[in-house]
C-alpha cells in the first residue's frame, strides 16, 4: 500500500485497471455517471431486454450517489457515497457490459469481485462522510438520464482529482478483507 497518488483518468482502460492494486490511492479526473438503486434497476432490466442503454457505459466509472441539490453558485450539493452493497444484484450484469469502474463505501460481495476479475474492472473507495469536500472535486454536473428519480437520476460528472483508494482490484485484491486479517494476526 502507497500513500502517493496515482492520477488516473477516465474512461478506464483495461491496462489503467490492470495497474491498480488494492490500498492505492488515486486522483480521478474526467466524466463520471452517478447512479444508485432505482437507475441501477433500470439500467439493467434494459440490458436484459436487449434495449440500448440512455449512456454507453463501456470504460466509464459509475458512483454511487443522490447529490444534494446544489446551493447557489455551486455545481452540485454535498455527494457522498451511498453503501456499495445494495448494488451487488446490479453491477455485475453493468461490468459484463463494458463498466470499468465502481465508487462507493463498504465492501462488494463475492459476485461483484469475480466480475471485476473477469471483465478487468475495479471498485474505489470513497469517504463516507466527507460529502462536502468531495462536492468540491466536480467540475460540472448534468442529468442526462431519470430525471423523474430525482438525487437518484442519472448524471453525468466531470471532476478533477478526486481523491480515491482502490478497494478491491482486477487481481483478487480486496482491501477489506486484507485489513480484517492484518487486524486479526495483530
Amino acid at each position: 500500500m502507497s500513500s502517493a497518488f496515482k492520477r488516473v483518468s477516465t474512461p478506464l482502460t483495461d491496462e489503467v485497471v490492470q495497474g491498480l492494486v488494492a490500498g492505492d490511492n488515486v486522483l480521478l479526473s474526467g466524466v463520471i455517471y452517478t447512479a444508485r438503486d432505482a437507475a441501477h434497476k433500470r439500467l439493467v432490466e434494459l440490458l436484459q431486454k436487449g434495449e440500448p442503454l440512455p449512456l454507453d457505459i463501456r470504460g466509464q466509472v459509475i458512483y454511487y450517489v443522490g447529490p444534494t441539490p446544489a446551493r447557489p453558485g455551486k455545481v452540485i450539493g454535498a455527494a457522498g457515497p451511498t453503501t456499495s452493497g445494495r448494488m451487488n444484484a446490479y453491477a455485475p450484469q453493468l461490468i459484463a457490459a463494458g463498466q470499468k469502474g465502481i465508487i462507493g463505501k463498504g465492501e462488494m460481495g463475492p459476485q461483484v469481485q469475480e466480475a471485476l476479475e473477469r471483465y478487468k474492472a475495479v471498485y474505489f473507495a470513497a469517504i463516507g462522510g466527507a460529502g462536502a469536500l468531495i462536492a468540491q472535486c466536480v467540475v460540472s454536473s448534468e442529468v442526462v438520464a431519470y430525471e423523474e428519480l430525482g438525487p437518484e437520476a442519472i448524471r453525468r460528472l466531470v471532476v478533477k482529482e478526486l481523491p480515491l483508494t482502490v478497494a478491491q482490484d482486477c487481481h483478487g485484491g480486496n482491501l477489506y478483507r486484507e485489513g480484517r486479517l492484518r487486524y486479526q494476526l495483530a
